[in-house]
């Protein structure tokens, strides 16, 4: 029943996966590797480690249909503050990872989200993620950047904002786009309370997780149906292609893409936001934006 999909060759009952496929889909913090062993009287962390990776894993679909209508988008640094650094923009020598966040606009409320890990502010890797996240056609909302001019050539309806300053923004000012950045403030109070540090290697696996119970955040128990029916479809990835992030390096056109890392893994810590930046991008925290 369980060869040839996440579950293959397991030692660890199915009502355990099953319960940590519910706590991942049905609590809005998720679960932690460490909460879930202690919970379950896991005798190695290493066991749910690997559990909630190898769900992480089959959390994308394939066939998932891209965001339409209109989409705010807006870029984030996942990692604490750096010294030594110029501006924002800054690359080298910066630990944190670059983040790109694409979300649908409901009126007020936010639809459907995309986050992925990019590798710098080039126009051609921004629209490359909206090409492949975006319906062609949809109106985008952005701020100043630069990088976005090219927009309205690549099929998008363009609506660039100046975003005020950060000095601005904390004594009230608005944003241009709120509600990317209302789920920015939701991705990085979930990575601190819940995993208070991740490698930079997985990091794409944990907005993956992110993105797939915001996105069904309306209906928590058709969630875990998913993420159960996902499970089955993908073909197993062993441990040591989870612990080296050696299938992320290489995607795996079957396999889909925190805690346990070798010692020398670099990890990305997490500063706790700003109160009042945290409560003007998450009004509602922590109920993962407004459905």
């Amino acid at each position: 029943m369980t060869a040839g999909t996440i579950l293959h060759n397991t030692k660890t009952p199915l009502t355990v996966w099953f319960w940590a496929a519910y706590l991942m889909t049905t609590d809005k913090r998720g679960v932690s590797a460490l909460l879930l062993q202690r919970q379950f009287g896991l005798p190695r962390y290493e066991t749910a480690w690997m559990m909630l990776h190898k769900f992480r894993r089959a959390m994308v679909n394939l066939a998932r249909e891209q965001l339409w209508g209109e989409v705010e988008v807006d870029d984030t640094w996942i990692g604490g503050n750096q010294a030594g650094l110029r501006g924002s923009r800054q690359l080298k020598g910066r630990k944190a990872a670059l983040v790109f966040v694409a979300v649908e606009k409901r009126g007020r409320a936010t639809g459907r989200a995309r986050i992925e890990v990019i590798p710098d502010f080039k126009s051609a890797t921004l629209i490359a993620f909206l090409k492949k996240n975006v319906k062609s056609g949809a109106t985008v909302y952005t701020d100043g950047l630069k990088s976005f001019s090219g927009l309205q050539e690549a099929g998008f309806k363009h609506v660039p904002r100046i975003q005020p300053r950060r000095i601005e923004l904390r004594k009230g000012a608005k944003s241009v786009v709120p509600l990317a950045d209302r789920a920015i403030g939701n991705l990085q109070q979930w990575l601190i309370g819940t995993h208070h540090g991740v490698s930079r290697e997985q990091l794409q696996v944990y907005l993956d997780e992110f993105v797939f119970r915001h996105n069904r955040r309306r209906l928590p128990m058709a969630a875990f149906q998913t993420l159960l029916g996902l499970g089955t479809a993908r073909k197993p990835t062993h441990y040591n292609q989870i612990r080296g992030a050696a299938d992320l390096a290489k995607p795996d056109p079957n396999v889909l893409g925190s805690d346990l890392e070798s010692s020398t893994t670099p990890r990305i810590w997490l500063k706790q936001p700003d109160k009042q930046e945290l409560a003007r991008a998450c009004p509602k925290m922590p109920h993962f934006g407004q459905p």
